[in-house]
């Protein structure tokens, strides 16, 4: 139901952009007074003003009840969908053999100068 909506929300939006694009501005009627032929169109003598205003008027209407009906499904969801990570099993790794302190460690290569207690600096007090 949602995504059915959304599909008319992004229809709706998509057309009042139309519309609104395919609109002559108030300055657009300073023409058709000089003379300009744009008073006699399809839509009659006063242009296609009406029609479209009337048009885009009802497609953002309905443009705002869409978004106010995905806002309302958006809030009101079932507590049984979540995040896609919320179904995913995480499994403990395989047996790791942990290192002890009490296990060999094994001797510094003949050659280097192994460290001792004096060669390590004292903390400053």
């Amino acid at each position: 139901m949602q995504s059915i909506a959304l599909v008319i929300h992004v229809a709706l939006s998509i057309a009042v952009i139309g519309l609104v694009l395919i609109q002559h501005g108030k300055g657009a009627d300073a023409g058709a007074a000089f003379g300009s032929g744009a008073s006699s169109t399809v839509f009659g003598a006063r242009g296609a003003g009406s029609f479209l205003t009337r048009a885009t008027t009802i497609l953002a209407v309905c443009f705002f009840a869409t978004s106010i009906a995905l806002f309302y499904m958006a809030a009101n969801r079932d507590a049984g969908s979540g995040s896609v990570t919320d179904g995913l099993v995480i499994e403990a790794p395989a047996d790791v053999p942990s290192v002890s302190a009490d296990d060999d460690v094994p001797a510094a290569p003949a050659g280097e100068a192994s460290t001792t207690d004096a060669d390590i600096p004292k903390p400053a007090e």
